[in-house]
């Protein structure tokens, strides 16, 4: 099987130089017609192949197959199966595989949509594809090998990290990755219409939804990968500014103003320069995200450390940013403006919420790069903290967050101030209210955590007034009761009213993130059984007893030593729920360096987090054990399980080794050592979620609907069938 899977990812590294060049060749007009027909079957051969792959190696980790090492490296008798299905794009060599499948699947299914159009234009998005497909096939050929094997299979692997079996981490990467590569099609065919000269709204119309879909992965993907390190990091945020949530926050929010910008052009004409740059940066910052996660160059608990793939990945970037700079300076006549910007518009308000995009992505550019650029300038390096981000990032995302209120106030073309401030002060006043009720609930003085609840309470209220009129409207025309009519006035206009529920999730979940970090408590302590650690709103939280456990799986084999703590909350003085945090240790395979006993407490760790989650206030409980001293007592069984176990039957020197670990485990309970408890009281986390999941359900719903553009085109295309059968 590895020496198949190996020859695929060798026929697709051909097979997608072959279909480039013939892409390329096809579109100069250079050899025959038919070099475009060749072009996409080999881009659908290249699917063909990297799906099958990529089904050989999710083989090799349900088995498990220890010949391959990447198995070896990250699946074990003791992972479940559930997560060694999900272990392939845990590794580099398997993430990288499952990059080029995605790009096949969805470039294929890019072409195969054509249908016959813009025929000019396909030559090089082909040609861009391919190039992408062959550039990840080369690695994984010559770089990070999947198919690598080892003559000797050894017993066990040494299975998926602790900090990797939580359940949306099944689905996290996938959404990630599936949204990079999404945005890999608007990114070719824009390429395509520069070349070609075709750089008017066909592109955009074929594209929009896959550029809408991967938006909404990509969100989706950043939001789950939120939650879990919210609920399994233990350090009890969920947002922190690594360099690789940066890296996908970037694309995300490039594709956030592209999708805003696209609508002026198919409107009004305008902001074509704009369209195209930000689908071309938009596409390098997914590259570069992927860049991050795999070359080491920064330091990230979701990188993979250090590799062979960074320099290739700098020569794509840089190459293929030369290409689209040149490609958008040499056509930038063909993308002059139909008309003109009125400043008092729909439009311009997109234009102002894209420059705030734009300040905020070179901010989180600057501060994510910062290590390097100091140490090219100094031969030191230093990095900025979360401190740093959140004053230089709040400017901005205020003013996105207004400026997501003010647009659905003014019309396209030209607004009068008259009929703005009419429309705003409801708004306004909300805004108003919803920051005074901040200061006198929470006693802020923060101007940053005011001036978010003032903004987001405005475009709260705006965007919810303009769910009222659309409502008002339907229901003066049929006579619906208000609900159906809300529900009908949303239906007949999916995509406007996606956008405004987008629009108000942002401002809710921004609100909620404001809350959450100005007002939170945090107590971290040494506990003993029976204390107790003051919490907010006149709660207390009590330390009971220890727990312990050592938990099998399936086939009987030890997968994890639990050592944990059973607390109380109280409320007013009486008892409430129990919770129950607890700290795992995984065994290590290196038996000689650690012993028997003690290898099993020598491996990773992973704190289980005990979170309590209500609309007003979140519960996070983390708990750590000393660790120190339960290493300390395992050497001590283990120097003496050693001299007793040297001849004994296999089969009762394991169950003595099973005495021996529940025997450590018992002790600690007994002892009632010391603990350090950390409790963290936020107020408004689930809002944080609740906001993700209207931007995401307004996604869904703007998704649903087809472009303007593309009805315009339907209709005039209508019209001069009307016209020629007129004349017959």
């Amino acid at each position: 099987m590895d020496v198949v899977g190996r020859a695929l990812l060798i026929l697709a590294f051909a097979v997608s130089i072959f279909g480039c060049g013939s892409a390329l060749a096809s579109a100069r007009g250079l050899g025959p017609s038919t070099l475009i027909v060749t072009a996409r079957r080999s881009l659908y051969a290249v699917m063909a192949l990297a799906v099958t792959a990529f089904v050989l190696l999710e083989i090799a980790f349900i088995r498990p197959d220890f010949h391959y090492t990447v198995v070896v490296g990250h699946a074990s008798l003791t992972t479940p199966l559930l997560y060694r299905i999900a272990a392939p794009w845990a590794s580099q060599e398997g993430s990288l595989l499952l990059w080029l499948t995605l790009l096949s699947l969805t470039s294929t299914i890019s072409i195969r949509t054509l249908r016959g159009r813009m025929r000019d234009v396909e030559p090089y998005a082909i040609g861009v594809m391919l190039l992408l497909a062959a550039f990840f096939a080369g690695l994984l050929v010559f770089a990070a090998k999947p198919f690598t094997t080892s003559a000797i299979a050894p017993a066990d692997g040494l299975g998926l990290s602790p900090l990797l079996r939580y359940p949306t981490m099944m689905i996290h990467p996938p959404l990630l990755y599936s949204g990079y590569t999404l945005f890999t099609v608007p990114f070719a065919f824009a390429i395509g219409a520069l070349a070609a000269g075709r750089v008017g709204t066909d592109w955009i119309v074929h594209t929009r939804r896959y550029a809408l879909i991967a938006w909404l992965l990509l969100g989706t993907g950043i939001i789950l990968g939120s939650r879990w390190s919210y609920a399994e990091l233990g350090w009890g945020g969920y947002w922190a500014w690594d360099p690789v949530e940066n890296a996908s926050l970037l694309p995300w929010m490039t594709a956030t103003a592209f999708l805003h910008t696209i609508i002026v052009q198919e409107r009004r004409g305008l902001l074509k320069t704009w369209n195209a740059s930000l689908v071309l940066a938009t596409g390098l910052l997914c590259l570069l995200g992927t860049f991050l996660v795999r070359s080491g160059v920064l330091s990230s608990i979701h990188a993979f450390g250090e590799s062979t793939v960074g320099p290739p990945f700098l020569g794509l970037i840089g190459g293929l940013t030369f290409l689209c700079i040149w490609l958008v300076m040499s056509r930038r006549q063909l993308l002059e403006p139909d008309g003109e910007l009125r400043w008092l518009s729909r439009e311009s308000m997109f234009l102002l919420g894209n420059l705030a995009l734009i300040v905020l992505v070179v901010v989180v550019l600057w501060g994510t790069f910062f290590p390097l650029i100091s140490e090219a300038l100094t031969g030191s390096s230093s990095s900025v903290g979360t401190g740093w981000f959140s004053t230089y990032a709040t400017p901005s995302a205020l003013s996105i967050v207004a400026l997501s209120g003010l647009a659905p106030l003014l019309p396209w073309g030209r607004g009068r101030w008259g009929a703005f401030g009419k429309a705003a002060i409801v708004p306004l006043a909300g805004g108003v209210v919803v920051a005074v009720l901040t200061v006198a609930m929470a006693g802020t003085h923060s101007v940053a955590a005011i001036l978010m609840a003032l903004v987001c309470g405005f475009t709260l209220i705006a965007v919810g007034r303009e769910f009222w009129i659309g409502a008002r409207a339907r229901r003066a025309l049929t006579g619906d009761a208000p609900p159906l009519a809300l529900v009908r006035a949303a239906a007949g206009n999916r995509r406007r009213y996606g956008g405004y529920l987008v629009h108000a999730g942002l401002a809710m979940l921004l609100l909620a993130v404001a809350a959450s970090t100005a007002f939170d408590t945090t107590k971290q302590q040494s506990m003993v059984p029976g204390q107790t650690i003051d919490l907010a709103g006149g709660r207390q939280l009590k330390y009971l007893k220890p727990t312990g456990d050592i938990k099998l799986n399936k086939a009987g084999r030890i997968e994890y030593i639990s050592f944990g703590a059973e607390m109380q909350v109280i409320r007013n003085g009486k008892p409430a729920e129990i919770i129950d945090p607890r700290h795992d240790f995984y065994p290590s395979l290196a038996i000689v360096a650690y012993g028997p006993v003690g290898r099993f407490f020598q491996g990773e760790e992973s704190s289980e987090v005990s979170l309590r989650s209500r609309p007003a206030r979140d519960l996070w409980v983390a708990m750590t054990p000393d660790s120190d001293g339960i290493v300390t007592r395992a050497k001590q069984v283990d120097a003496g399980f050693q001299k007793i176990s040297q001849n004994l039957d296999e089969n009762v020197a394991s169950a003595l080794l099973a005495k021996s670990l529940q025997g450590i485990v018992d002790q600690q309970l007994s002892s009632k050592g010391a603990i350090v408890v950390r409790a963290i009281d936020s107020p408004g986390v689930l809002w944080v979620w609740i906001g993700a999941v209207m931007m995401i359900l307004g996604g869904l719903l703007a998704i649903s609907q087809p472009s303007v553009a593309r009805s315009r085109v339907k209709a005039a295309a209508l019209a001069r069938v009307g016209k020629e059968l007129q004349q017959v």
